[in-house]
C-alpha cells in the first residue's frame, strides 16, 4: 500500500464547494445568516491557502527555535481565545487559562514527540506544528467550556465542589462524544489521512489511539487545571 494521495486539481476543488454554496443559497431564503456563512467560509479559505504556504516553509526549517516561537505563539493565542467568551475577563483570568492549557498541553506534546514518536529531530516541524494544534485546541475549547459553566453556576450560588463538578462534566461532553463515536460513526481526520495516503489501516489506528489519548488526556488536564486555580476566586455559599 504505497499508493500516493492524489492532488486535487482546481476544477474539481471548485465542484467541491458546491455543497457549500447550496447550503448558502438555503441560508438567504431561510434566515438572516447568509453573510455570516458567507464570511466564514471566505476566511477559511483564506486562512487555510495562508496556513499552506506557511507551513511550507516552516516544514523545510532547520531552526529549531522558529518552531519552539511558534509553539509559544499557539499557546498564547489558544489562552486568549479560551477567555473571549467570558463576559468579563482580566490578566488573572489570562494567566489562569495560560496555565492551563500551557502546562498539560507541554507536557503531553513532549511526551508524545519526544518518547512516543522518537523523532530524529526534536523539533521535527512535520510532527510538532500539526500535533500542537490538535493538543491545545482542545485544552482550549475545554478550559473555555468549563469556565464559562463555572461562572453560570457560581452566580446561581452553587458552592465550589459542585460548581466545579458541573463545569468539568460539562466541558468534557465533547471529549467523551468524540471517544463513543470513532470508528462506528466517523474516522478521525489523522487516520483517514493516512488511510488515503496508503498506510497499512493497522498501523493508522495506532497513531489514532495516540492522538486520541493525548487529546482526552490534555483537554481533560487543562479543564481540571482551571477550574482548579478558580478555587481561590470562588465564594462558598
Amino acid at each position: 500500500m504505497n499508493q500516493q494521495l492524489a492532488t486535487i486539481s482546481l476544477h474539481h476543488l471548485l465542484i467541491g464547494l458546491l455543497p457549500t454554496v447550496i447550503v448558502i443559497v438555503i441560508l438567504f431564503r431561510w434566515t438572516k445568516t447568509a453573510r455570516t456563512a458567507i464570511y466564514a467560509n471566505a476566511r477559511m479559505l483564506v486562512q487555510l491557502l495562508a496556513v499552506g504556504y506557511v507551513l511550507t516553509y516552516i516544514f523545510e526549517t532547520n531552526n529549531p527555535w522558529l518552531i519552539v516561537a511558534l509553539v509559544a505563539l499557539m499557546v498564547l493565542i489558544s489562552a486568549w481565545i479560551s477567555i473571549t467568551a467570558f463576559k468579563a475577563c482580566g490578566p488573572r483570568d489570562f494567566l489562569y487559562a495560560l496555565l492551563a492549557v500551557a502546562l498539560p498541553g507541554l507536557l503531553i506534546l513532549g511526551m508524545v514527540t519526544q518518547i512516543i514518536l522518537d523523532m530524529t529531530r526534536w523539533f521535527e516541524p512535520r510532527y510538532m506544528v500539526p500535533l500542537a494544534g490538535m493538543i491545545l485546541a482542545n485544552a482550549m475549547n475545554t478550559v473555555s467550556l468549563s469556565g464559562e459553566r463555572f461562572m453560570a453556576e457560581s452566580q446561581r450560588g452553587v458552592g465550589y465542589p459542585d460548581a466545579r463538578r458541573v463545569a468539568l462534566e460539562a466541558a468534557m461532553i465533547p471529549q467523551f462524544n468524540a471517544l463513543f463515536a470513532v470508528g462506528l460513526v466517523a474516522l478521525p481526520g489523522m487516520m483517514t489521512g493516512q488511510i488515503l495516503s496508503g498506510v497499512d489501516p493497522l498501523i493508522a489506528v495506532r497513531y489514532q489511539i495516540m492522538v486520541m489519548s493525548m487529546i482526552f488526556g490534555s483537554a481533560g488536564l487543562a479543564a481540571a487545571l482551571y477550574l482548579w486555580l478558580l478555587r481561590g476566586d470562588h465564594t462558598e455559599h
